[in-house]
């Protein structure tokens, strides 16, 4: 019999318990000398690692807040709300997000939008389809949450991309074990700075509220990026500095019913933050009415607080960030409205 011969690949692990802690140990191994290699891309040069994996036990520990300049928590929150809701619009987006056009692109629609392509691109609802077959066959191996799509988003024969906006993410693969929702996350393009924070909110929430749907704890979240990259450019402005952060207590899991009214409502009432005519007595409607599971509350406020600094109303920005109770939530905020201080 002829012996089987190991073939060492160039894979790399970062695990830790929360977000955080995989991020900075990935922007420390980047530090390392021969860690990344130079590659080219039609946005400029990058470094890069090929074939990451991160392993993150603790999903609810979703928060990247170590990273320099701070992520902006409201624009996170409203990204998810925006892809459970099954959404492409870019006008919602770009009011919590106005750079996103010069990533993206400035037509009507994200072309790459994932809760479009979950819920609603290819003729039926992944997600609700995902939850009804483990819920009938916790043991299956079969549920793949599709993001990708060949038809649309591969490259022309000359190589050229067909949009601004091809989804990074590739697909979802959540499996049942042990009582506990595991999670894969498949990436083909990962920006460690401007990416990665905003992907392990985005694809953790979904793991937690698909767990709450089935009644189960969460998992581990692991995500392979095949090429994780910093573009050369962002160097000078990117940096990073460990915090004690606090722990994010707060659970988005909900029985399915539970859950499909409240992202109603909190979709409503962000897209009302983010319309064209909002004023100061509106704005006080909408918080004064919030009718939402307190979780989802201290979601809602940090929003609040962001749409009110956007307009320049400052008493209520801070009104707002005063009602929010998660610890880990307001040290997001006060990171967040420090960046915007001091720019």
């Amino acid at each position: 019999m002829t012996a089987l011969k190991r073939i060492d690949t160039p894979v790399k692990l970062f695990h830790g318990t929360g977000a955080d802690n995989v991020w900075l140990e990935a922007m420390r191994y980047f530090d390392e000398v021969h860690s990344s290699t130079k590659q080219d891309s039609r946005l400029g040069a990058t470094r890069e690692i090929l074939h990451a994996n991160f392993n993150i036990t603790d999903p609810k520990q979703r928060w990247v807040l170590s990273r320099q300049p701070a992520i902006s928590p409201a624009f996170a929150i409203a990204e998810i709300i925006w892809i459970l809701s099954g959404q492409n619009d870019s006008k919602f987006l770009n009011f919590w997000n106005p750079a996103l056009p010069k990533f993206m692109g400035k037509g009507p629609t994200y072309h790459g939008a994932y809760g479009y392509r979950i819920r609603n691109q290819f003729a039926f609802d992944q997600l609700e389809r995902a939850y009804h077959a483990l819920k009938g066959n916790p043991d299956s191996r079969q549920v793949v949450i599709q993001i990708w799509n060949s038809e649309r988003d591969f490259p022309s024969n000359n190589g050229s991309p067909v949009s601004e906006d091809i989804p990074c993410n590739i697909c979802s693969m959540p499996k049942i074990r042990d009582g506990k929702l595991e999670w894969l996350q498949i990436m083909r393009s990962n920006d460690l700075y401007r990416g990665t924070p905003y992907n392990v909110v985005q694809f953790t929430t979904i793991q937690e509220v698909l767990a709450g749907w089935l009644g189960l704890e969460t998992g581990a979240y692991h995500q392979i990026s095949d090429s994780l990259h910093i573009y050369c450019s962002d160097l000078n402005e990117l940096s990073y500095s460990e915090s004690k952060l606090p722990s994010n207590n707060d659970s988005l899991a909900l029985p399915k019913q539970e859950f499909d009214k409240t992202l109603r409502r909190m979709d409503r009432m962000l897209r009302d933050l983010a319309g064209d005519n909002l004023t100061p007595a509106l704005y006080k409607s909408i918080c004064t009415a919030i009718d939402l599971p307190h979780s989802y509350k201290n979601l809602f406020w940090i929003c609040a607080a962001d749409a009110a600094r956007r307009h320049q109303w400052f008493e209520e920005m801070d009104w707002a960030a005063d009602q929010c109770d998660n610890n880990l939530l307001v040290y997001a905020w006060d990171n967040w409205k420090n960046r915007w201080i001091s720019s």
